[in-house]
């Protein structure tokens, strides 16, 4: 089953891949979180509604809460898609971009292992990789302290 959400992500993004914008617009917002080089490998899509791998091999896991949730942003690999209401606000860009750091330290299928895992265990609110994403966006938007986000996520996950 991972590799067909795998190659449902890799599709998604190839299909958008010509509405990709890079995130070395938020250089300056981000500077101290993520590095310039990170910035310019990692993407953002706007779309009117969030693409998602509604595979019936997901469902009978017991994802299907997860798949019919409303989401202002969701990312694969190096690409995050959000809504048009979500689009000026640099918390979600922020969050996102704490799941590319995820998904380029743990691989895709570590990623997807993981976090349909830790979905599937404790629930979304309570998964790790989405607690992490939700804490690092929490502490962007209250002018914390300036660390190496993907440094952090690489030595820590």
């Amino acid at each position: 089953m991972l590799n067909r959400i795998e190659e449902w992500i890799d599709l998604t993004n190839e299909r958008f891949s010509n509405q990709r914008q890079s995130c070395a617009l938020f250089a300056r917002d981000f500077a101290g979180f993520y590095s310039e080089e990170f910035l310019s490998d990692s993407y953002f899509v706007i779309v009117d509604s969030i693409p998602k791998p509604d595979f019936l091999e997901l469902r009978q896991a017991g994802l299907g809460d997860f798949l019919d949730m409303e989401v202002q942003g969701i990312t694969y690999k190096n690409t995050y898609y959000i809504v048009p209401s979500a689009a000026q606000v640099l918390r979600l860009h922020f969050h996102e971009l704490v799941h590319v750091a995820q998904w380029k330290t743990l691989g895709a299928n570590g990623f997807l292992q993981r976090y349909i895992s830790e979905v599937q265990s404790v629930g979304y609110n309570e998964a790790p990789l989405e607690k992490l994403a939700y804490a690092f966006d929490h502490h962007f938007s209250q002018g914390g302290q300036k660390f190496n986000v993907p440094s952090y996520v690489e030595n820590k996950i």
